[in-house]
This record gives C-alpha cells, sequence and structure tokens, in this order.
C-alpha cells in the first residue's frame, strides 16, 4: 500500500501529546509544530487515526509543498498536484484555508486562484468544461506559511473534537480534544479515583472514562473519506473492529459534580451518548464544599474564568473557596486547574507546583497543578 503525507492540526500546547498518540498508531516520520503535527504512513492510519486520536482537530492528506510569491506561481503549482487522484469528476471541491506572514495574503483571491487551478487540472483530464460539483465532498485546505504553501485534503469533515456524544453544550464548553488532553496530561490510567467538582456538561469526566476504558472517541461519528470512492471499502470497518479490540473493561471510580442541576442532567445524558454512563457518576455539588475520600486520586477541572460566565470578583470568591476546599484534600492528591484568569494563584490562595500553558480555542490559558511531584 503506498505511503502518503498527513497533517494534523491541533490546538496549542498540545502537539507533544498528539505526537506521541500518532507514533503509537504506527505514524511514520512524525513531527510536531506549533498547532499541527506532520506525519506519514498508509492509508490504513487515515482511518486509525480519524476513529482514535483524542488530540487532533482534523485529519488532512497533505497533496503538495511548494514556495509561491505571485497569484502566478500559486496558480501553476496548484495545477501541477494530481488532483484527479483524489477528486471524481462530479465531486464537490470547496477551497479554505489561512495566510500567515505571507506575500500572498488575501484569503478570498487565494481561495478562488486555487479553485481555479484545481478546476483546471481536473477539466482538463475528465474532459470537462464545467465540473459538475454534485457529488460528495472534497474539502480542500490550504496553508500559506512564509510564502510556503501546503494544500491538503481534509479526511475528517467535522473537527475530530465532535465526538457525537454531545448534542448541546452549556456556557462556554470545553473542547473535547482539550479535555482529553488535561486527562493525559493528569497521566490518568484508570486506576486512581477521578473527579471534577466544575463538571459542567460532563466533557472531562467523559474524556477520562474514554481514556480509563481505552475506548476509540471516534467509534460513534461518521468521517468524510468514508464516501470517497478511491478509498478501500474495508478501511473504516477494520479500524473500527481493531480499536474496539483494544477496548479494557474493569471497574473505574470517576465522578463529575456542578451546582447547576439542568448542568448535571446534560451530563448524565451525553456520558449515556458516549457509552460510558455505567462507568461515570454525575451529582448536584458545590465545589466550595468538595470533599472525597481515600488517601490519593485525581482532580481534573476547568472552573468558570470570569470573562464570559460570571463577573470577576464572581470568579475570584468561588478560586479562593476552592483553594480552602483544596487545602483538605491528602497529600497524594493531584489537582489539574485550567483557567485563564491572570491572578489565579492569589485568589486560589497557594502558588502552584507547575504550570503549563494550554489554549481554549483561541483564549490562552495555564493548566496550574498542585501536588504534582
Amino acid at each position: 500500500m503506498s505511503e502518503y503525507k498527513y497533517v494534523a492540526p491541533c490546538l496549542f500546547g498540545v502537539e507533544g501529546i498528539l505526537a506521541f498518540e500518532l507514533e503509537r498508531m504506527g505514524a511514520k516520520n512524525v513531527k510536531a509544530e506549533n498547532g499541527r503535527v506532520n506525519f506519514e504512513g498508509d492509508l490504513n492510519i487515515l482511518a486509525r487515526a480519524n476513529i482514535n486520536s483524542r488530540y487532533a482537530e482534523r485529519i488532512l492528506i497533505n497533496v503538495g509543498e511548494f514556495e509561491a510569491v505571485t497569484f502566478e506561481e500559486l496558480f501553476q503549482g496548484v495545477k501541477a498536484l494530481p488532483w484527479e487522484n483524489y477528486i471524481g469528476k462530479d465531486d464537490a471541491f470547496p477551497v479554505n484555508g489561512h495566510s500567515i506572514n505571507s506575500t500572498l495574503h488575501s484569503i478570498p483571491d487565494c481561495q478562488s486562484i486555487i479553485k481555479k487551478a484545481v478546476a483546471k487540472r481536473l477539466g482538463r483530464v475528465y474532459g470537462l468544461e464545467t465540473l459538475p460539483e454534485t457529488g460528495v465532498m472534497n474539502q480542500i485546505q490550504f496553508s500559506i506559511m512564509k510564502d510556503e504553501v501546503t494544500l491538503m485534503l481534509d479526511t475528517s469533515g467535522d473537527s475530530l473534537y465532535k465526538r457525537g456524544y454531545r448534542a448541546q453544550g452549556v456556557l462556554a464548553p470545553l473542547r473535547e480534544t482539550l479535555a482529553a488532553a488535561l486527562v493525559s496530561i493528569s497521566r490518568y490510567k484508570g486506576r486512581d479515583p477521578f473527579c471534577d467538582p466544575f463538571c459542567g456538561s460532563g466533557t472531562i469526566p467523559i474524556e477520562a472514562a474514554l481514556i480509563a476504558k481505552n475506548r476509540a472517541p471516534g467509534l460513534n461519528r461518521a468521517f468524510a473519506a468514508q464516501k470517497w470512492a478511491w478509498l478501500p471499502s474495508g478501511l473504516w470497518l477494520e479500524a473500527a473492529d481493531e480499536a474496539m479490540d483494544n477496548e479494557f473493561h474493569g471497574n473505574y471510580e470517576i465522578w463529575g459534580g456542578d451546582i447547576d442541576p439542568a448542568a448535571v442532567e446534560l451530563a448524565r445524558h451525553n456520558a449515556k451518548l458516549a457509552e460510558v454512563d455505567d462507568i461515570v457518576k454525575f451529582e448536584v455539588s458545590d465545589a466550595t464544599k468538595f470533599h472525597w475520600g481515600g488517601l490519593h486520586g485525581r482532580i481534573v477541572t476547568n472552573p468558570p474564568y470570569g470573562e464570559r460566565l460570571m463577573e470577576k470578583a464572581e470568579a475570584e470568591e468561588l478560586y479562593r473557596a476552592f483553594g480552602k476546599a483544596w487545602k483538605k484534600f491528602p497529600d497524594g492528591w493531584q489537582l489539574y486547574l485550567l483557567s485563564s484568569h491572570t491572578e489565579f494563584e492569589r485568589t486560589f490562595g497557594q502558588q502552584a507546583y507547575k504550570k503549563r500553558k494550554l489554549y481554549n480555542g483561541m483564549l490562552k490559558c495555564d493548566l496550574f497543578m498542585y501536588g504534582v511531584k
């Protein structure tokens, strides 16, 4: 089977975790860059990465790369690529992308020229003056970084953070890929008690349950490339069967609490859709009075920041009260708390042992770690 080049975009700060994950799946020549991971492999890794990746935002095929500083160079570079290997004569091929620190900075102009170049190539190959674009979707993505152009095809469709278990969310939901990264950074493997006292719609505990069970997050959703005629028909079923064979079955102590009964009810609903409701417990609970038995465990949580959900003074009062609750936990407990609040440690009442910069979408945050050795 032929080898392909792939690109996996991700949230800033998650690149190293994603690179390690892809290597474990069998990806080759894995290289992490800012906001993405490049890798190589056959078509099996395409299906395997889509179904199994917890941290990638999507999986893209790298069709080609070249340098361009003029629109003519962009047009000719795009037209020279073998688009007919991927896009059928009836297929739709919309274009989207970005340009950073490049001479070709107009996104609409770049979109138009790339579209014309692909259409010119395909029209010549298929002997058509006008391409109908009534068939399956082949989303073209472009990236122009310092005049280096990369052309890609999106195999995922909806972003991979859309696992299929969250039909709706509460205010300021945490992206599933970031929630999974928080769980990974905490080194949770399913053996210790796991708690989220600000669980909202349940994303962090649900991702923890998926990790504990080693359940692939993409098993309950579809992907754009499943409709592509040139891909082997058994590719996806084989990857899904492999993922299900790798699942664990055991008893886990995973808990989420929130002061809002509607959020707790939604979290229970989402856990059922994710097929982890048998191992995750959600309760209405006040985080400022939070406590848990046992000498060790992990708390991974994302409390309200203050920017969107409540006034800054209210957020600081919440942090202060939760800090007092945390001080009552035994030394064997660890806390991983994500916040964008610039004065979090002061209001929490304790300096973090470690901090790690992460992004919740475009919002810069810090993951504050307590009790971590």
